[in-house]
């Protein structure tokens, strides 16, 4: 089943581009990444789809429901977390979570008190009294409290040290497991990878790939590094396959991607002292695909 379903969905602003053609499924129980520099169009998706803004042309449904004609009935099942959240400062944070917690008719009471407790957030504080930081673990609470079906993240780590980002990523993944759903919108590719099974890449508005991680860095480049006992010809490894081919002194570093066998036949014909076969990460193949299709 697909909790989000996104198809040719647009948005102008005016006569300037926010996205064009936005396509992509997120299955129950996924965890999905959407990947993008600043600009590329994450957040106007994420908001066409929160019913925030409305798109241009195109659909976006939750649950199977239309996200405009439906949007109040959905929104009550979503967690949301904005890439910068505003507040009023003179609330403590427990009765903002409180005020929170009354839009979904449940007692959250417990459930603010363990994600408090497991995001190091002083309640009691007042809202103008908290660092950057700590209003962003006010929303991640905020976003958590009512155990939503769907939770959708947008550059939420920023502002988060690495061991409050740690504890964030566990929390996430605990979700995932009692059956939430996630997107997770991001530039930090390393929190994608680590997470994410599907990822969407967009550029410019469009989304360019929609590929499983792991299909990615199957599909992708390889990385080959040589240590020789003596310098190669530069032109040794000019096959095809073979692209950013640098020689220095003993070494030689290359990318490759084709049949494995045709390089390692090749490289059988060297004496080599060493060599080191690596996997892209997801960073090295987002800036292949931007680099492409340019």
């Amino acid at each position: 089943m697909n909790i989000i379903e996104i198809k040719y969905l647009t948005k102008y602003y005016g006569k300037s581009r926010g996205i064009i053609d936005v396509s992509f499924n997120v299955e129950e129980g996924e965890i999905f990444g959407f990947i993008g520099p600043n600009g590329a169009g994450k957040s106007t998706t994420i908001r066409a789809l929160l019913s925030l803004i409305y798109p241009t042309s195109g659909s976006a449904a939750i649950f199977g429901k239309d996200c405009i004609k439906y949007g109040p009935e959905i929104k009550k099942e979503i967690g949301y977390l904005p890439s910068e959240v505003f507040y009023y400062d003179r609330m403590k944070v427990i009765d903002l979570l409180n005020y929170s917690a009354s839009f979904y008719k449940k007692d959250c009471s417990k459930r603010i008190r363990e994600l408090a407790e497991i995001m190091d957030l002083d309640v009691k504080k007042r809202i103008d009294d908290l660092s950057f930081g700590n209003k962003k673990k006010v929303g991640i609470v905020q976003g958590l409290l009512h155990e939503p079906k769907l939770i959708i993240l947008d550059e939420p780590t920023s502002g988060l040290d690495p061991l409050m980002q740690q504890k964030f990523f566990d929390l996430l993944l605990e979700e995932n497991k009692k059956g939430a759903t996630i997107l997770l919108s991001s530039h930090i590719l390393s929190e994608v990878q680590r997470l994410c099974s599907r990822v969407a890449i967009i550029k410019e508005g469009r989304i360019i790939k929609l590929e499983k991680i792991s299909t990615l860095k199957e599909d992708n480049y390889k990385k080959f590094k040589l240590e020789m006992k003596a310098p190669l010809d530069n032109d040794f490894f000019n096959i095809k396959g073979v692209v950013e081919f640098k020689s220095e002194g003993d070494f030689a570093s290359f990318l490759y991607k084709g049949n494995i066998n045709a390089v390692l036949k090749r490289i059988t014909e060297l004496e080599i002292a060493n060599i080191w076969i690596e996997e892209l990460d997801l960073e090295e193949i987002f800036l292949h695909y931007y680099e492409k299709e340019g």
